[in-house]
């Protein structure tokens, strides 16, 4: 009997060895990279908490600069930070924090480039909505209307169609075009909730065109037209 399973052990034995001479470094190979990629993911990981720790310690310098009204000293935070950690959410609020005092101080150019810069990144649609939102009000303030329009036409932002639109309007009036205009106001106060004081202001825009805002709510065709 001992023999028999001797035997039997010793076949086991042989056919274990065959099996890990053949597949031996194909499992070899798939542990390590399953083994690297646990590793990686960790690595990665600490490296997003660490980037986004040093990012908002700099958020937090550049809201110093923006609470102080220092506009130069708020540009160089900002280009810092954006060089430093462009892909941190600290970096898109810190640019519309930038570009508002730079306004404030008059360096449009500055902001306009602030503004420019948080629009075309890669991170959130409604940073980069709202960056395009300022931007072509900017525009609008230096009769550039047809690249405010542009940045409209970019501004996908969901939940913001009422306020592209009324910019929109705003755009459009500014250029004469009092029909496209008041499309536009339409689908902005048909978009709008009525529980928003903002609203008004696109009431106000509406009589002043000669426009009964009840019956802008209810110009659904055109509203739906002037919010693509």
């Amino acid at each position: 009997m001992a023999t028999s399973l001797d035997l039997q052990e010793q076949e086991q034995l042989d056919a274990l060895k065959a099996f890990w001479k053949q597949y031996g470094n194909l499992i070899t190979w798939v542990l390590v990279l399953a083994l690297g990629g646990i590793g990686a993911w960790n690595a990665w990981q600490w490296w997003q908490r660490d980037q986004g720790a040093k990012a908002a310690a700099m958020f937090d310098e550049l809201d110093r600069a923006v609470t102080a009204g220092d506009a130069e000293r708020a540009g160089r935070i900002f280009e810092d930070l954006k060089g430093r950690y462009p892909r941190t959410t600290f970096a898109l609020q810190g640019g519309l924090l930038a570009a508002k005092v730079q306004f404030e101080k008059e360096k449009t150019d500055a902001a306009k480039a602030t503004l420019g810069w948080v629009a075309e990144s890669g991170g959130d649609e409604a940073y980069r909505t709202i960056a395009r939102l300022r931007l072509a009000g900017l525009l609008l303030d230096g009769k550039q209307h047809e690249e405010a329009l542009r940045q409209l036409d970019a501004a996908k932002g969901e939940g913001f169609e009422a306020l592209v639109a009324d910019r929109r309007g705003d755009v459009l009036s500014a250029q004469g075009k009092a029909a496209e205009a008041r499309a536009a106001y339409e689908g902005a106060y048909a978009a709008m909730s009525d529980k928003l004081e903002y609203r008004r202001l696109i009431e106000a825009k509406l009589l002043a065109m000669g426009v009964k805002p009840g019956a802008a709510a209810a110009a659904s065709p055109a509203a739906s037209g002037a919010s693509r």
